[in-house]
């Protein structure tokens, strides 16, 4: 272990305690949601649509995935995937509020629960949405032994890398109180890393799987996709130009009417027109410009 000494660390003076307990205010931005227990916080019942699906999310790069999913599939003819999208403020604790945390007692979104089938079924993880709805549905996930191989590793790349992208490096680029240049290294590394991964990977086939759209491209999208789309405001910073097979897919992919509809869903933020609080009814996005 590196020798430093306390006016190394940052902030200057900090060394861990012994044991670590929680103090109000750790976290920096979102101090104000995080706890180092789970559970309710408050009694806070779901509300209920009249479709079969019911969705609870934020318009996240994890939340939209579900929701760029549920649009795929009603472009597709899924008459069965119409569905009620619920918003949840992660910032005011919705996703502590009792009736969530009994879909998903880990309070992240997504949650959906498909009360086409009695009982109801409650699913969490966005991954764990994708695959499920592919089943039900039979649709963007191959039946063929090897084609549905490469979908659920780069589905399971997705779901174990994202964290480095989101949590590490766009987490201490963005939302840290002050910048601290060795976190921001290691995960800036990792994340280019990543990109190389994927931009590798795109120059052999047109989506990120093969040579069909999947689960795999939803999954993906948001968060890499959005990385040319301004998330974390570092296009410069990494050095997107140095990817033209992934800024290819991502305009293929992000150029779908379905994906286009999804990505403005459950949006708790930005201009007018160009977000939808709630989605009950295909009808919501008239009117509306879409991502």
């Amino acid at each position: 272990m590196a020798d430093t000494t306390s006016a190394d660390n940052q902030p200057s003076g900090y060394v861990p305690p012994d044991v670590w307990t929680w103090e109000p205010g750790n976290g920096g931005q979102f101090a104000s949601i995080n706890r180092p227990v789970s559970g309710a916080t408050r009694q806070q019942d779901l509300p209920v649509g009249e479709h079969p699906l019911q969705l609870y999310s934020l318009g996240t790069p994890n939340g939209q995935k579900v929701t760029i999913m549920l649009e795929e599939l009603l472009a597709a003819g899924h008459s069965g995937a119409e569905y009620d999208a619920w918003i949840v403020e992660i910032a005011k604790g919705d996703q502590f509020g009792s009736g969530f945390v009994e879909v998903n007692p880990n309070s992240k979104i997504p949650a959906l629960v498909d009360r086409s089938v009695e009982p109801s079924v409650a699913l969490f993880e966005s991954g764990s949405i994708l695959f499920y709805l592919a089943e039900k549905f039979g649709a963007f996930l191959p039946t063929e032994r090897h084609a549905r191989a490469q979908v659920m590793n780069w589905l399971m790349w997705q779901m174990g890398s994202a964290p480095f992208l989101g949590g590490g490096f766009g987490h201490f680029f963005a939302y840290a109180p002050f910048k601290i240049q060795y976190a921001i290294d290691r995960y800036a590394m990792e994340a280019k890393r990543q990109l190389h991964v994927l931009d590798t990977q795109l120059s052999r086939s047109d989506y990120v799987a093969g040579d069909s759209y999947s689960i795999a491209d939803m999954a993906i999208w948001p968060w890499y996709g959005g990385l040319f789309d301004g998330i974390y405001k570092a296009q410069a910073f990494l050095g997107l130009e140095d990817y033209p097979n992934l800024e290819r897919w991502y305009r293929l992919v992000g150029g779908r009417e379905a994906v286009r509809r999804g990505r403005i869903v459950n949006r708790a933020t930005g201009e007018p027109g160009t977000i939808l609080r709630e989605r009950h009814d295909a009808a919501d996005f008239e009117g509306l410009t879409l991502g």
